[in-house]
């Protein structure tokens, strides 16, 4: 029977450098050249979506890695040195950080481990959900605002984070660090000192140790040299209940402050400029003006006589005019109001969930026997609540200056509106002419306040008034408020001012009169990030060096295809806890592939640490009958499932059309009785390609599970055995070939109609059949057309 079913390909126009396939579902990510990132379905290889490279998440894709739950695409980009993660049902950011340096590598995982002590931590999870109000979707209508915030995926946040469980992307740089995100999101670790560039990295499921391959540069005149190391991660094993509710509260923390500061961001756009328009007026005419008259004067004036000077006529008739005033009052009134609500509805119930979880933190970081270990300090969570009590004043603050404004202006404005319609000698509507000795003292108390020429903030801000006050609030610098909230007579602010021993109690968050709503909250976003970053630094530590091998020295030359795509190969068998790493050593042999393997406990061994494969013969080829044995050498190899390996073969013969194969490896075949005699011993002084005459090595005939790829130089392979299926990726990166690869396995009645077409085809297609299984393969245009439709019927469902 035929081992794979073919069922997309396609000559794709730019060249793919990264492909990987979703765990969970028939889709394959795929990243080029120019540095678009692509989604394409198992059936026919069609294309989901697209996410263009920009100027501002970058254009150079550098590694790439699912969520494993398949809903979250990450990758990595070298230009703009951020890392992206994008939802996998649209071509949308949710999340993006920046990173110190270039990611050459990135691995995502999900811890395996069940305990009845996870199972309660995971159960406490809902209590925030029972005890805080749900977070209001920011609006749509705000350029600004993320996607993952939108009214319509207004749970978004619980999506980022995925299931309970805890899962970690894994990011290697070419600079010698490793970093470990919880949820893809908050950073839980920093490994430094991490000799050469990241060729590959695998963090065990069982967090006892991190596998990582990199390029070491041992002088500039040798060449480098590929070192397996192996780094004991066991605090994070050991404390992984903590760890877990550690990391949630962090992410919480983490996209709290992202939609505390979207938030901001929407204000700062509901704050329009033309607010400005009456202090640039002002300016204008006091430039302009040649009586000796103050501003505040002349519409003192005209408030209290009903006349104004010819100069005053001409500011509000020509240049501010009745419409425009009009204008100016519809503007503010609805600038101000979506600020107000913005300020109630998100920014105090973003900053309300901000303290409730940085206090469930600080109860934690108490708990000394369990989190001093990690590194969380109360000390440092007691200053990031602080920071967020003195942001929530500041944002009541705010809510004053605006409601006082809104009602300061709303007066202002009907007054001058009047008096401008007498100039003009329109008619008054009744209802606005009717002006009591209480409306005149207002607008005479906000001229006063408002209307005073300050040469002095002419040199700061180019003008002379400072009319409208919120504006300043929303300004993203450090300079001082241009206009502070008067703080005289209020006895409160007077009475903590003069006790030293109030001023100074924690109990009171500090208030800073002086300083604008961003300023405060850059202030508070430092503190806590100083506050999350700890942890990471402590565990960071924490990991060390447990083994070193130096596999073997490989050349300088620039090899146009990323590393992706070269072996080594890391792999982590969660079921026997170890793990795997796939190479070549071309230099001592081009037809052996080496499997090295270790305990994921660096305190236990494994049976037969490395092994050398030789890949001799295919049963039942007609190619090589002739010749008894044939030899070939494997081009990449990848881990299917725990049992098999994928690997691309391709003959060592001399003449141009040199075959491809497509071949499963079990490793059942490779591990056999003979061989878990056979033990090499290390030598510690030498790298292993100087070793390699003394590696054990196991001939493997492969009888089944094998296809020859026609037309095609195939080159790479990307492979999932949850799903079945594999993609291969020709050596000039644009031609792809996608398989099934457990045919078997698609139900009974396919496997009845297969069985009565064998019968009819007699006696000498069965024997052709045996010959070359690839040529009972019917594919693509070959294929009958209902036969592809039910395939495709199949895959959808």
């Amino acid at each position: 029977m035929p081992a794979f079913r073919q069922v997309g390909e396609k000559q794709l126009p730019q060249e793919i450098i990264f492909m990987a396939w979703s765990p969970k579902r028939d889709l394959i990510a795929l990243a080029n050249k120019v540095g678009e990132v692509l989604l394409h379905r198992l059936a026919n290889f069609q294309r989901v979506w697209s996410l263009p490279p920009s100027e501002t998440t970058g254009k150079e894709v550098t590694a790439l890695a699912w969520r494993p739950d398949g809903k979250i695409l990450a990758f990595g980009l070298a230009d703009t040195k951020k890392v992206i993660l994008c939802d996998v049902e649209k071509p949308e950011s949710l999340h993006s950080f920046s990173v110190d340096a270039p990611i050459t590598y990135m691995h995502w995982m999900e811890v395996t481990e069940e305990s009845s002590v996870l199972a309660s931590c995971f159960n406490a999870e809902d209590e925030s959900n029972l005890l805080l109000p749900k977070l209001p979707a920011l609006p749509k209508n705000f350029s600004a605002t993320a996607k993952i915030f939108s009214e319509e995926k207004s749970d978004e946040i619980m999506k980022l984070m995925g299931d309970v469980r805890l899962n970690a992307l894994v990011l290697g740089s070419n600079s010698g660090f490793i970093e470990i995100y919880a949820y893809g999101m908050y950073k839980i670790a920093t490994v430094t000192e991490v000799a050469g560039s990241c060729l590959a990295l695998c963090l065990s499921s069982d967090l006892k140790s991190l596998s990582v391959i990199t390029k070491v540069e041992v002088s500039p005149e040798s060449e480098p040299e590929i070192t397996y190391f192996q780094f004991d991660t066991s605090l994070l094993s050991t404390y992984l209940p903590e760890v877990t509710r550690m990391a949630r509260k962090f992410t919480h923390i983490s996209t709290l402050l992202q939609y505390i500061k979207l938030s901001l961001t929407c204000m700062c756009e509901a704050w329009e400029e033309i607010l400005m328009q009456m202090d640039s007026r002002l300016t204008k005419f006091v430039q302009e003006k040649n009586t000796t008259t103050s501003v505040q004067d002349e519409f003192m004036q005209l408030l209290l006589w009903g006349k104004a000077s010819l100069e005053l006529q001409g500011l509000l008739m020509s240049q501010l005019t009745v419409k425009g005033l009009k204008k100016l009052g519809q503007s503010m009134e609805s600038s101000y109001s979506s600020i107000q609500k913005l300020v109630i509805s998100h920014l105090q119930s973003g900053s309300e969930a901000l303290l409730y979880h940085l206090s469930e933190l600080k109860g934690m970081a108490s708990w000394k026997q369990k989190y001093e270990s990690l590194g969380l300090d109360v000390t440092g969570i007691e200053e990031a609540i602080t920071a967020v009590g003195s942001f929530i004043l500041k944002a009541n603050e705010l809510l004053q200056v605006i409601d006082s404004s809104m009602k300061n202006f709303k007066a202002f404005f009907r007054w001058l509106y009047v008096a401008m319609l007498r100039m003009s000698e329109d008619h008054v509507p009744p209802e606005l002419n009717k002006m009591t000795q209480k409306d005149i003292t207002f607008v005479a108390d906000f001229l006063t306040e408002h209307f005073n020429e300050a040469p002095e903030l002419y040199n700061r801000k180019g003008k002379y008034f400072n009319v409208e006050r919120v504006g300043q609030y929303l300004k993203d610098e450090d300079d001082d408020l241009v206009s502070p909230p008067n703080t005289e007579g209020n006895q409160w602010f007077n009475f903590v001012q003069n006790g030293s021993h109030l001023k100074e109690s924690p109990l009171l968050f500090p208030y800073y009169p002086q300083k604008s709503l961003h300023f405060v909250k850059r202030r508070m976003e430092g503190i806590i990030d100083q506050c999350l970053q700890k942890p990471a630094d402590v565990i960071g530590k924490s990991v060390h060096q447990a083994v070193r091998v130096p596999l073997y020295k490989t050349s300088r030359s620039e090899d146009p295809a990323p590393h992706l795509f070269k072996l080594p190969f890391l792999w982590n068998d969660k079921t026997s806890n170890l793990h795997y790493v796939l190479f070549t050593m071309p230099e001592n042999s081009i037809s052996k592939i080496y499997i090295l393997r270790r305990h994921t406990d660096i305190s236990r061994s494994a049976n037969n640490g490395i092994l050398a494969i030789d890949f001799v013969s295919f049963a039942s080829n007609n190619t090589n009958e002739s010749s008894g044995v044939s030899f070939y050498s494997c081009l990449d190899a990848h881990f299917y499932d725990d049992e098999t390996i994928t690997v691309v073969l391709a003959e060592n013969s001399k003449q141009e059309g040199k075959e491809r194969i497509l071949a499963q490896l079990p490793l059942s075949s490779v591990y056999t009785k003979d061989v878990q005699e056979l033990e090499f011993t290390w030598n510690s002084g030498q790298r292993l390609d100087e070793q390699a005459d003394d590696i054990p090595t196991h001939a493997v005939s492969i009888e089944s599970q094998w296809r020859v790829l026609e037309n095609m130089k195939a080159q790479y392979v990307a492979v999932n055995g949850i799903r079945k299926v594999s993609c291969v990726l020709s050596s000039n990166l644009r031609h792809v070939r996608v398989f099934e690869m457990d045919v078997e396995d698609d139900g009974e009645a396919e496997e009845e109609e297969e069985d009565e077409t064998a019968q009819l085809a007699g006696t000498s297609e069965l024997s052709q059949t045996a010959d070359n299984p690839d040529g009972s393969i019917c594919i693509g245009t070959a294929q009958p057309a209902g036969e592809t439709e039910e395939h495709e019927a199949i895959l959808d469902a």
